[in-house]
């Protein structure tokens, strides 16, 4: 079984909490900014609160989530449930029952200098190292497409 921590980032980021929260959620900006993780990375779905959205690879390959909680410009809760692996998705297996439902957490705070955004993700254990270095990444990228479009 694997052990579950939760791991948090900050970044302040020079623009309007508008302007961050859109480069999270808008399919073109979401695969500039994890490119941290993962080159190729992308989303389907939806970040209404209820829906489902997959996370994926270039492959095809990657993990199926749930909207637990979305109020735009304010916070979002994935409640990540499994994974997808060759087209198929697995929330059953004792694998992944060893660590979901696991939750990935955003936060947008306004602050005089623009938004503070918290991530807080539960991590497995083995996932940890490479959390740590690409979220920083992550977020250095996320900031320079924010601050490079100051419209809100």
């Amino acid at each position: 079984m694997s052990a579950v921590k939760r791991i948090q980032f900050t970044a302040t980021i020079k623009a309007p909490v508008a302007t961050v929260w859109r480069h999270v959620t808008s399919l073109e900006s979401y695969k500039r900014w994890t490119s941290a993780f993962a080159e190729g990375s992308r989303f389907e779905g939806s970040w209404e609160q209820g829906a489902k959205i997959r996370f994926l690879a270039p492959s095809g390959d990657g993990m199926v989530a749930e909207i637990a909680e979305s109020r735009p410009h304010e916070f979002i809760s994935i409640r990540h449930l499994g994974f997808i692996a060759n087209g198929i998705e697995d929330t059953t297996s004792e694998a992944v029952r060893a660590w979901t439902p696991a939750y990935e957490n955003y936060t947008f705070q306004p602050v005089p200098e623009g938004t503070r955004v918290v991530v807080d993700q539960d991590v497995a254990a083995e996932w940890e190292a490479h959390m740590k270095a690409a979220w920083p990444k992550a977020l250095a990228l996320l900031a320079e497409l924010s601050e490079s479009t100051r419209a809100g």
